[in-house]
């Protein structure tokens, strides 16, 4: 072979190396996390949620949620162009679920996608660490108005899952994050148990003295109007919901 050039066999070598050199910075990113520690507040990679006062008396599987630093510490909307850092807005958490770092899409370029929207991923907005999406999804609630009905705790989580395209998936959406944690979180103890539900039992029994079986009616069309409205501006009127 004449100096100076190379074969295809040498450029594919030069690639793979670049290749594995890109994929080895990526997984040096993914330092080990700290222990989760409810005392301290602090839970690394997880979303967390605690109940809504009024809101989780009437319906206890509503409330509100946060996402967490890879230090633990908690990121929460909760006011218009706010984003709380390390405050929880409504007290400590009852219940957290420790997401994967290796299901999220953390490309130093547009070739380095492990998921299947490369281009889709790099407009919405992508990151080359969990805190960076983070940090991506605080700037655009900054600018945003808070509306429990449109625009919600729920909806930062979901851009910031979005960012991460955490799972292979960029449809995240506020119905998904509230099945996620409704349905996979831990309770973080019996106490945490007895502060989500004993309002809500408070105000059944309540209502049944005082009123009768119509208070039980009047709590679940609340709750199946509550239920309605988030499930047609999700899936019916996405833009209703858009933030």
């Amino acid at each position: 072979m004449s100096r100076g050039r190379f074969s295809p066999l040498d450029l594919k070598g030069t690639l793979d190396v670049e290749h594995m050199s890109s994929t080895s910075r990526i997984q040096h990113d993914l330092w080990p996390l700290d222990g989760i520690d409810p005392k301290k507040a602090k839970f690394p990679c997880c979303l967390i949620w605690t109940p809504l006062p009024v809101v989780s008396w009437l319906a206890p599987f509503i409330g509100h949620v946060g996402i967490c630093r890879e230090d633990g510490t908690i990121l929460d909307f909760s006011g218009s162009n706010s984003v709380n850092v390390d405050d929880f807005t409504f007290g400590s958490a009852a219940r957290y679920l420790q997401l994967d770092r290796q299901q999220c899409c953390f490309p130093p370029n547009l070739a380095g996608h492990t998921c299947k929207h490369g281009y889709k991923h790099s407009e919405y907005g992508t990151a080359i660490t969990w805190d960076d999406a983070l940090q991506s999804s605080m700037r655009h609630f900054d600018h945003k108005t808070y509306n429990l009905f449109t625009c919600n705790c729920h909806s930062f989580v979901a851009n910031c899952l979005n960012r991460l395209c955490y799972g292979g998936s960029m449809d995240w959406n506020m119905i998904d994050v509230a099945v996620l944690i409704l349905f996979k979180g831990h309770w973080i103890d019996w106490k945490s148990i007895v502060k989500s539900f004993l309002p809500f039992t408070v105000v059944l029994c309540l209502g049944i003295v005082l009123v009768g079986w119509p208070a039980l009616v009047g709590l679940l069309s609340f709750t199946l109007l509550l239920m309605g409205w988030f499930l047609l501006g999700t899936y019916c009127f996405k833009s209703l919901l858009e933030c």
